[in-house]
């Protein structure tokens, strides 16, 4: 019996976002045109359950670029409302319409000259009569057996909350990038954020040899430096690189003799390695490393505008950034 009653509950749930479909009507419309036209905030409200939806819903909205927050209907008639002003617009939420901490903020909200959708459902109640705009989360039951706790009500406005989030993402032609940067602590964040001046080395702490000193004496600038590679420049005054040489193409060569170790660095050196420039995305910077033919690689040069060195990154800064 409970597992029953936990599949129905689901069922009751899935129809109730589905009988949103038809809803999404001129009031929605006319819903998400008010707030694209907002310069100013929009401020969710809603006491209980209806409370917790429009937490979440509020921080929806400011998420995908609709600046937003919750107002607690019993702290806004206890002074809150001060920082509600006639250039916001105000989503409330009550599935009676009927809530007595919501209705109370109704006078004070006219006053104030704030616009306000009402999220309820029922289009007869005081909620929705005294709204601008009135967006129908209408249940025809509560998926609770008891029919009393809020169940498929507060999951039908959810939905339609994440339906006009996304309404608005798509109008605002909001990107990825422009959700890093609400999520800079997140890890679409470092992946859209930081750059590869974040994560490379440089200054001091670069690799350089020039061709024509040995392989020796490069190992042991690849061994001081310790990022597995040097780059190869044609000066110090010029820096601009002509090569890359790794220990893998060191260890690679020991298997025919040691001979090469007195050699010079130009006869072993990759020619016209893959670069990248400072401005770039780290995540890009991984593409490149994963997109190598004919095998990934590790390490990739930074260079500027006049392809001079200025850095290195490997793919162990990316890991310890959390990019890969």
């Amino acid at each position: 019996m409970p597992l029953e009653h936990a599949r129905a509950c689901l069922e009751l749930e899935a129809e109730a976002i589905r009988a949103l479909i038809p809803r999404i009507n001129d009031q929605f419309a006319a819903a998400m045109n008010m707030i694209l036209r907002c310069h100013d905030r929009v401020i969710v409200t809603g006491m209980g359950k209806s409370g917790i939806i429009g937490k979440k819903i509020a921080a929806t909205l400011a998420s995908t670029g609709t600046p937003a927050f919750f107002l607690h209907p019993a702290e806004g008639i206890h002074g809150d409302l001060g920082m509600v002003t006639a250039k916001d617009i105000v989503i409330a939420i009550s599935n009676s319409g009927e809530t007595n901490e919501v209705i109370g903020l109704l006078p004070a909200l006219k006053r104030i000259g704030a616009p306000i959708i009402a999220m309820t459902g029922r289009k007869e109640s005081t909620l929705a009569q005294n709204a601008d705009i009135f967006l129908d989360v209408a249940v025809e039951r509560e998926a609770c057996p008891l029919g009393l706790a809020p169940t498929a009500s507060t999951t039908a406005t959810l939905a339609m909350g994440d339906a006009l989030a996304i309404a608005l993402l798509s109008s605002r032609n909001f990107t990825p990038e422009d959700f890093a940067l609400y999520h800079p602590g997140g890890a679409l964040g470092r992946k859209l954020l930081l750059t590869v001046e974040n994560v490379m080395h440089g200054g001091e702490d670069l690799p350089v040899v020039t061709p024509d000193k040995t392989v020796k004496e490069a190992l042991f600038v690849i061994t001081a430096k310790g990022l597995g590679a040097v780059l190869v420049v044609d000066s110090f005054d010029t820096m601009r690189l002509v090569g890359l040489l790794t220990d893998g193409d060191i260890r690679r060569s020991l298997e025919k003799g040691h001979e090469f170790l007195d050699k010079s660095v130009a006869g072993l050196m990759t020619q016209k390695p893959r670069t990248i420039t400072k401005d770039k995305l780290a995540a890009q910077a991984l593409n490149i490393m994963e997109k190598n033919k004919p095998r990934p690689i590790t390490l990739l040069p930074v260079v500027d505008s006049e392809f001079r060195a200025i850095g290195i990154i490997h793919l162990t800064d990316l890991l310890r950034q959390g990019v890969v």
